[in-house]
């Protein structure tokens, strides 16, 4: 359901599956001239991993805010799993008073999982996310990677349809997000959620992404769209050469509103 105006490289990703989200004409102002979205427009399938590109102040939170429902729009309509979804944000926000386990078992009771019962799970979203060694560490424990890993697996307890993901592993080292890259696409391919994920790593978007879209500087809209095909992924010299048109393109759109 992307516009026109939108560029793209290849077909839609995964044409047969059903929409998880949809967009249309969404629009979100603070006051007359305070535009952060304007006609944004796009179709997040089911199983399908988006990652959402754009310059800061773009309004790529916003929108995610939006499609979780803790934003509304000011104009234009979303439509949304009636399950709603599961936020993991930049900040891993766990309590500091929980262990890792008990971080993941707190998503599970507030579902009303019974004790016994989300003991367990939690341990296997633990084991999923490779830190079921940690189970009974705090926080401060832990390193920021292995806290990244316990706010996915809190996410993923949520049981939600559709993850939303905010510049989650931004605050990393280049290696430990790069290893943390890994573990996520082995989690998102055996769970087969629906990911949207918010980056400003262009690298990032084409390591992890089927699709990749741009949002527009402020004012944001969606202006390109690209799919990473599986070639992409086997071929380091095709994917250089996606993540150096992309860049490109996001460049131009900088300069375009600076």
């Amino acid at each position: 359901m992307l516009g026109l105006a939108v560029e793209t490289t290849q077909e839609a990703t995964l044409p047969d599956q059903p929409p998880v989200v949809v967009l249309e004409n969404l629009g979100k102002h603070y006051g007359v001239d305070a535009a952060i979205l304007e006609n944004v427009n796009a179709t997040v399938r089911q199983g399908e991993f988006v990652a959402l590109l754009g310059a800061s102040g773009c309004g790529k939170s916003t929108l995610l805010n939006i499609i979780s429902g803790l934003d509304v729009p000011t104009t234009g309509a979303v439509e949304v799993p009636v399950d709603g979804a599961a936020f993991m944000f930049q900040d891993s926000s766990l309590f500091p008073w929980l262990s890792a386990r008990e971080n993941v078992e707190l998503a599970l009771k507030l579902r009303g999982v019974g004790r016994k019962a989300r003991r367990a799970r939690a341990l296997e979203l633990l084991e999923l996310v490779n830190l079921a060694h940690a189970a009974d560490k705090r926080p401060h424990e832990l390193s920021g990677g292995m806290r990244q890993r316990v706010s996915l697996a809190r996410s993923l307890a949520q049981d939600r349809p559709l993850l939303l993901m905010d510049e989650p592993f931004a605050a990393l080292d280049a290696i430990t997000r790069d290893l943390l890259h890994n573990e996520l696409e082995r989690v998102w391919r055996e769970t087969q959620r629906t990911i949207i994920f918010v980056t400003h790593n262009v690298r990032e978007a084409v390591r992890l992404a089927q699709r990749v879209l741009l949002l527009s500087s402020r004012p944001g809209t969606v202006v390109a769209q690209w799919e990473v095909s599986p070639e992409h992924r086997r071929d380091g010299a095709k994917a250089a050469e996606l993540t150096e048109e992309i860049t490109a393109k996001l460049r131009e759109e900088i300069r375009r509103h600076a």
